[in-house]
Order: C-alpha cells, then sequence, then structure tokens
C-alpha cells in the first residue's frame, strides 16, 4: 500500500509539473500568433511639426513652403527565420524629421517583434538571423503589426550614417525575421 501511495504522489507531482511546464511554454512561445495576423495600414506622414513655441502658421503657407518628402535610403526585406516581404524605406520629412516606413510588409506573427536599425551587415540564410544584436542596434518600437504599410518615427539625434540596415527582430528569442540592407539615395 505504501508503493501505491507513493506511486500516486510522483503521478501528481508530475502532472503539476507538467501542467507548469506547459503553461509557461505556451505564454513564452505563444503559439496562437502563427494563425493571428496583424494588419496596419498607416498612411505617408505629410504635415508638418511645428516647433513648441513657434506659432502655427496658415495651412496654404506652410503646404506650400514644405519641402517634398524624401526617400534618403530604401531597401528590400529578405527572409530570415520567417518569410518576410516589403520595402524598408528612410524618409526625410518636409520637417527634416526622418521617418521609417515599411511598406507592403508581409511576415509571421510572434512575440515580441520589433523594428531596428543596426550597423550589421543583411547576410541571407541562417548566418543572418543573429548578427543583429552584434553591433550598434536602435529599436524604433514595437511591430505594429505583421502585415501592411506603417511608420517609425525616427529618433531626431540619431546619426543615421551609421546606421545601415533595418531588422524585424524577436527580442524573445533575439532573432531576425527578416531584414533590409538600406541603399542610400
Amino acid at each position: 500500500m505504501v508503493n501505491g501511495k507513493r506511486r500516486g504522489r510522483f503521478f501528481i507531482a508530475g502532472l503539476v509539473t507538467a501542467l507548469v511546464l506547459l503553461g509557461v511554454g505556451v505564454y513564452w512561445f505563444q503559439p496562437w500568433k502563427l494563425w493571428q495576423d496583424d494588419r496596419v495600414d498607416e498612411a505617408l506622414p505629410t504635415a508638418l511639426k511645428p516647433a513648441p513655441s513657434a506659432p502655427a502658421a496658415p495651412s496654404g503657407a506652410a503646404a506650400s513652403a514644405a519641402p517634398p518628402l524624401r526617400t534618403v535610403a530604401r531597401g528590400d526585406l529578405i527572409s530570415h527565420e520567417h518569410t518576410t516581404t516589403g520595402t524598408a524605406k528612410l524618409i526625410r520629412l518636409a520637417d527634416g524629421s526622418h521617418t521609417l516606413r515599411l511598406e507592403n510588409l508581409d511576415t509571421s506573427n510572434g512575440p515580441d517583434l520589433r523594428v531596428w536599425l543596426t550597423d550589421a551587415p543583411v547576410k541571407e540564410g541562417t548566418a543572418g538571423w543573429r548578427v543583429f544584436d552584434d553591433g550598434k542596434h536602435v529599436s524604433l518600437g514595437k511591430l505594429k503589426g505583421n502585415k501592411g504599410d506603417q511608420n517609425y518615427e525616427v529618433p531626431p539625434d540619431l546619426d543615421l550614417s551609421a546606421y545601415s540596415s533595418v531588422a524585424i527582430w524577436c527580442d524573445r528569442f533575439d532573432v531576425s525575421f527578416g531584414a533590409a540592407e538600406l541603399t542610400r539615395a
């Protein structure tokens, strides 16, 4: 009878351990995201950002005096850990600020995805999966959606000449879903 009780306790302890590990695994990997798509379709930003102390200009005067938007660098996204397509564009806005725009983005959804500017070269295949956190990188924020067109504000004090690529980075697993080498226009 003692052996039966002991086996019962081991069974219960094993079952509880398995359930805890399953719960942690589900939380960590978030497998439901493989079947979820988050579509974001943002318009290209065009409005001038007024200086905090500057008076507002009449709408016609601001629009006619504003220089046009200019793409200063661009690149096509390639796949790494997950199939990824689309275009990354670094755009100089009329007020002199910069935005990173992802157009026609199509990648897998995943846990803790970020958009990074990096100084790492973009390598195809598994050799390029983990290089982006080796050098200089800056996060522009969480990936807004795994499909569509989206904009990411670039910090105004960032020296853009130090960054040559964009990565869709999974911070949880330290791996690139996809990346683009930025070619200056």
